[in-house]
C-alpha cells in the first residue's frame, strides 16, 4: 500500500510535511529554491526574530527538525507589509534540505 507523497528531512528522513499543504514552490530560501508550506509537522521553532527578505520586513523564526536538529526552513509569524500577510503562519523549507517520500 502506498501512502500519502509527502517529503521528509534530508538528513535523518524524519516525514516533515505533505505534498498536499505546498502552497507555491516559486520561493526564495537562503541557499536556493524554497517550498511555502501551508502546515508542517516534526518539527521544532525556534525564536522569533525580525529578517528583511527579499518581500519586506518579516517576523519569522527558523524551524528545525525535531529529530536531528537539521535548519530547513522558516515560519513566517508576521508580515508587516499588507500584501504578504498571506504568508502568516505558513512555512519555508528550502528544498536542498527536504528529499520526495513516496513519489
Amino acid at each position: 500500500m502506498v501512502g500519502p507523497r509527502l517529503y521528509s528531512c534530508c538528513n535523518c528522513r524524519n516525514q516533515i510535511a505533505l505534498h498536499d499543504d505546498v502552497i507555491s514552490k516559486s520561493f526564495q530560501g537562503r541557499n536556493g529554491r524554497a517550498f511555502l508550506f501551508s502546515h508542517a509537522m516534526n518539527i521544532m521553532v525556534g525564536p522569533k526574530e525580525d529578517r528583511q527578505l527579499m518581500t519586506g520586513l518579516h517576523t519569522v523564526a527558523d524551524v528545525y527538525c525535531c529529530d536531528c536538529r537539521e535548519v530547513l526552513g522558516w515560519k513566517y509569524e508576521r508580515a508587516y507589509e499588507e500584501t504578504q500577510k498571506y504568508k502568516e503562519g505558513k512555512f519555508i523549507l528550502e528544498k536542498s534540505k527536504i528529499v520526495k517520500e513516496n513519489w
